[in-house]
């Protein structure tokens, strides 16, 4: 029996500190401007959130407070604390004052929480990128920073494995965007300008560039728009009918919005750069699916603080968890 509970003592120190770790890298990931899907296109910042058991609860977590490390801070806090600073929250976010929160308040105040998501991410990555601490960021420090090519070594080479060719492909695109971004053609990027080059989805002025270099790439006829043929392009190879026949599908029926048989610059912008209106929309209503007791359709300061947990967070919910992993473990004993 000692041994056992010894067993379990080393298991739950051992998961904490994995769990942990893998908590800060996947906060960490999730916001990265240049992480793609594998069509391309700009991973949706709900990407990692799931359903179920696979349940991200941080994002909910980052779409009230708007920073992961705010975020982070509340895991941390006692179940009082967190609702007593969630009780906070709740009043800028009731823009009538009527101790209410109704749909469009909630999801005004995730499309704020989006942004400053965005705006924190790309201030840390600026901090990392500014190697010699000059307020600006040169395309060598970024592409030092993001990338693990060597000058010297044989590119030729190098882009004979499909893995390197393929970081090489998201490297050109990236200066391409890069330059787009440098505004003033100076060769550096301050943080309004890094701003808009690690995150296009915030900057309307960024959207033509993300479209040309996607033309660029894949129209291969030159006339302006996606056939499907084009949209597939390389994607299609080792790839089995049923692969063919969904995407065909979803280019048909989710894509291709006025149903012309072509992808244009607009329909372009929907598939490569997700929309955080829509991702608000979706994340509005889960919470609300998660909070609304008396299905009213608003949300009281009480309903809210009730479900603190899911809004918020705090160590009772991180305990809870650990709790859960230890019953498993004990059952496997």
């Amino acid at each position: 029996m000692k041994s056992k509970w010894l067993s379990l003592l080393i298991f739950l120190a051992s998961l904490a500190c994995t769990q942990q770790a893998a908590h800060n890298h996947n906060r960490r990931e999730k916001e990265h401007g240049s992480e793609r899907e594998s069509d391309g296109a700009f991973s949706p910042r709900d990407h990692n959130h799931g359903e179920g058991d696979d349940h991200d609860t941080s994002f909910d977590h980052e779409a009230i407070l708007g920073s992961r490390k705010e975020a982070e801070e509340f895991d941390d806090l006692p179940p009082e604390e967190a609702k007593k600073r969630l009780k906070v929250l709740l009043g800028k976010m009731d823009r009538n004052l009527d101790e209410h929160i109704d749909k469009n308040e909630l999801y005004a105040w995730i499309l704020r929480s989006f942004k400053s998501l965005s705006e924190e991410d790309s201030t840390d990555r600026f901090e990392d990128a500014d190697e010699d601490d000059n307020g600006s960021v040169s395309w060598e420090e970024y592409k030092a920073d993001e990338y693990d090519f060597d000058d010297d070594q044989d590119m030729k080479e190098a882009l004979a494995d499909p893995d390197t060719a393929e970081e090489w492909k998201l490297m050109q695109e990236d200066h391409y965007l890069f330059k787009a971004a440098d505004k003033d053609d100076n060769g550096n990027l301050n943080k309004k300008e890094f701003f808009s080059f690690t995150h296009p989805e915030e900057d309307l002025q960024m959207q033509p560039h993300v479209v040309q270099q996607i033309l660029k790439d894949k129209d291969s006829d030159k006339n302006g728009v996606l056939s499907f043929k084009e949209f597939i392009g390389d994607r299609a190879k080792d790839q089995n009918k049923d692969w063919l026949i969904s995407e065909k599908d979803r280019f048909d029926n989710e894509l291709d919005k006025n149903g012309d048989s072509s992808l244009n610059k607009e329909e372009i912008i929907a598939w490569i750069i997700p929309s955080n209106e829509e991702i608000a929309t979706e994340e509005a209503s889960h919470l609300f699916a998660g909070a609304d007791e008396d299905m009213d359709g608003v949300l009281s300061f009480e309903e809210v603080i009730n479900n603190y947990d899911l809004f918020v967070g705090s160590e009772a919910t991180d305990y809870g968890d650990h709790l859960t992993n230890m019953h498993r473990f004990e059952d496997e004993l």
